[in-house]
C-alpha cells in the first residue's frame, strides 16, 4: 500500500496524464467532426429558408414532414467517446493504451483507493472528462480497511447515481470485485467470502439502476472462488495474463 505523501503525488500525476489524454482525445474529435458539423449547419440553414419560402404553397402536414427532417439531422452531433476506467490500483496497472491500441481511454484509477475517496473526488475523476462509458472497479481497498460489506455497496450504488444524475448520458458498467488469494501477503485481510456477498449485492444494484453489470470475478476465479495463480503476481493485482483476461471480458462492451 502506498503512504499519504506517495498516494497524493500519485493523484496529481495521474490526474495530469488524464488531462493531457482527454485534450488530445477531445481535439481529435473536434477536428475529424468540424467539416461534418459545417455541412450540418449550412444544411439546416437551408432547410429553414426553403420551409418559410414555401410555407404559404404548401399543405401543413407537408411542413411539418419537413421540419421533423431538420430535427433528425440535429440528432447526428453527438458527445466525443471517452472510455473511463474508474478504481483502485489494480486499475491503475492496467495498461489501458496497450491493450486498447487506438481507442479514446481514460484511467482513472489510483492506488489505495476506497469508494469513500471516489466519492469525495467525483469532479475530478470522473465528470471533467465527459465520458461516454465508464467501467467502475471499486471496493477491494474498502474490505483491507474493515468496511462493511453493507456500506461497500451502498456507496458503489452512491457512485453510480451520482453519476447518473450528473452526467446522464454516460453508459455505466460496474465490474465485480476479483477474487484474491488469502494465502499471499498482499491479500492482507481481504476474503473471498466477503468478495462473493458484495458481488450479489453488486449485480441487484445494477440491475435496479438499469447499469450494466460484468461478472469478471468467474473468469479469474477456480472452483473455490480463489483468483487462479496464473492471473495473479501478488495474490491480488493481476498479472500480464490477467489483464489480458480481464481485456477479452471487457471489450466486447467497447
Amino acid at each position: 500500500m502506498l503512504n499519504k505523501g506517495n498516494k497524493k503525488y500519485n493523484n496529481k500525476s495521474r490526474l495530469v496524464r488524464n488531462r493531457i489524454v482527454y485534450a488530445k482525445t477531445t481535439l481529435n474529435n473536434k477536428s475529424d467532426s468540424f467539416n461534418k458539423k459545417i455541412y450540418i449547419v449550412l444544411f439546416i440553414s437551408l432547410a429553414f429558408n426553403l420551409l418559410l419560402f414555401n410555407d404559404s404553397f404548401m399543405p401543413s402536414n407537408v411542413a411539418s414532414a419537413k421540419e421533423k427532417e431538420v430535427v433528425k439531422e440535429k440528432e447526428v452531433i453527438k458527445v466525443p467517446d471517452n472510455y473511463l476506467f474508474l478504481g483502485d490500483s489494480i486499475t491503475e496497472y492496467y495498461d489501458l493504451n496497450n491493450y486498447y491500441p487506438n481507442m479514446p481511454v481514460i484511467n482513472s484509477g489510483i492506488a489505495g483507493n476506497t469508494t469513500e475517496d471516489i466519492l469525495d473526488e467525483m469532479q475530478e475523476r470522473v465528470y471533467q472528462y465527459n465520458p461516454s462509458k465508464i467501467f467502475i472497479l471499486i471496493g477491494t481497498n474498502d474490505l483491507q480497511k474493515g468496511k462493511k460489506v453493507d456500506d461497500i455497496v451502498n456507496n458503489i450504488d452512491k457512485i453510480i447515481k451520482e453519476i447518473k444524475t450528473n452526467r446522464g448520458y454516460a453508459e455505466i458498467y460496474l465490474q465485480s470485485i476479483y477474487p484474491v488469494d488469502e494465502s499471499r501477503d498482499a491479500a492482507e485481510t481481504r476474503k473471498n467470502d466477503d468478495i462473493n456477498e458484495i458481488n450479489k449485492k453488486l449485480k441487484k444494484i445494477a440491475k435496479e439502476n438499469n447499469v450494466t453489470y460484468i461478472d469478471v470475478h468467474s473468469i479469474l476465479a477456480d472452483d473455490d472462488s480463489v483468483i487462479k495463480s496464473k492471473y495473479t503476481k501478488d495474490g491480488l493485482h493481476l498479472s500480464p495474463d490477467g489483464y489480458k483476461a480481464v481485456t477479452k471480458c471487457l471489450a466486447e462492451y467497447l
